[in-house]
């Protein structure tokens, strides 16, 4: 297998589709693709990037393609006997399957007002109104797989897997920006960056040499 991935200092979505290569335990080549630099059009228009439209990560397994983060949780998940990403119990399953897809089609106002950036903490600041309400809900989705699924483990459904992965950008999010979050939440936000994956990737970002100034200043409270 072969995962593309952008800068790991800034790409959110490279995170999961990494951690996902990183959780099935199969053997993969990375190529990390610089974002914006002077080759990055031209770049887009190759082959290896043409199913995404350019967009990474992209997970190339012989002649399969995955280009999506979530799709390639899905697949890795098919892979691997169904045995590494999501949990056994039907309802902790459906739970962990509807945050990992509520992470990935919202919190657009996290998303643009603070973007993840690992090699930067900013002081604290109070967060914009919608912002706010987004981190809301989020402390309400943790507290909930918590209570209910987190059993004697570190992390939302017990084991590490597919939603810790889909909210891991969350959580270096809420580092940089010193965001505030409910108390019970600070364990977790230790255990999702103490776990070796995520050593290893902020291990690789802080190595980086590239720098896009549009991601070194937040947009907004």
């Amino acid at each position: 297998m072969k995962l593309i991935i952008g800068n790991k200092a800034y790409s959110s979505w490279s995170l999961r589709g990494w951690l996902a290569c990183k959780q099935s335990g199969i053997p993969f080549e990375e190529v990390v693709v610089p974002l914006y630099d002077e080759n990055w059009d031209k770049r887009r228009e190759g082959d290896e990037f043409a199913p995404s439209s350019g967009k990474v990560p992209i997970l190339w397994d012989g002649d399969a393609v995955v280009w999506d983060s979530l799709a390639i949780v899905e697949y890795l998940n098919d892979k691997t006997g169904d045995e590494k990403f999501w949990p056994k119990d039907p309802a902790a399953r459906a739970m962990a399957r509807s945050m990992a897809a509520e992470m990935h089609s919202g919190f657009a106002s996290l998303r643009r007002k603070h973007g993840m950036n690992i090699r930067q903490v900013y002081p604290p600041k109070t967060p914009d109104a919608d912002v706010q309400q987004e981190l809301a809900r989020i402390m309400e989705l943790w507290v909930q797989a918590r209570a209910r699924f987190g059993g004697e483990g570190q992390f939302l459904f017990g084991e590490f897997g597919a939603a810790d992965i889909m909210f891991a950008p969350v959580v270096t999010r809420i580092v940089t920006y010193s965001l505030p979050v409910a108390r019970f939440a600070q364990a977790y936000l230790l255990a999702v960056l103490q776990h070796p994956f995520m050593q290893d990737w902020i291990a690789g970002a802080q190595e980086e040499d590239w720098v896009i100034e549009q991601f070194e200043t937040p947009v907004a409270g």
